[in-house]
């Protein structure tokens, strides 16, 4: 798990903005409900790195994260958000 944990911080530490990891081995996405705002990179299955943006979200038109405007993330943790 070590090993998947500091691949995705180096892809985090790498990233110009987050549209950067949009194809990334990670699969990041956008998660929903009470984890709007958060979004996972893959680790070792069922475990996530879970982040957010450290300013107030940027959005698009249509409502969505505006993914080149993230210049930088929090991370919140390690954990399986399907349980």
């Amino acid at each position: 798990m070590a090993k998947a944990i500091r691949r995705r911080l180096d892809d985090l530490d790498a990233a110009q903005c987050l549209e950067d990891l949009r194809h990334t081995p990670g699969r990041c996405h956008e998660l929903h409900g009470n984890r709007a705002e958060q979004l996972p990179l893959d680790l070792v299955h069922p475990q996530r790195l879970i982040f957010r943006s450290t300013e107030p979200v940027p959005r698009k038109d249509d409502g969505g994260l505006d993914w080149k405007q993230v210049k930088a993330v929090l991370v919140i943790g390690v954990e399986d958000t399907h349980a």
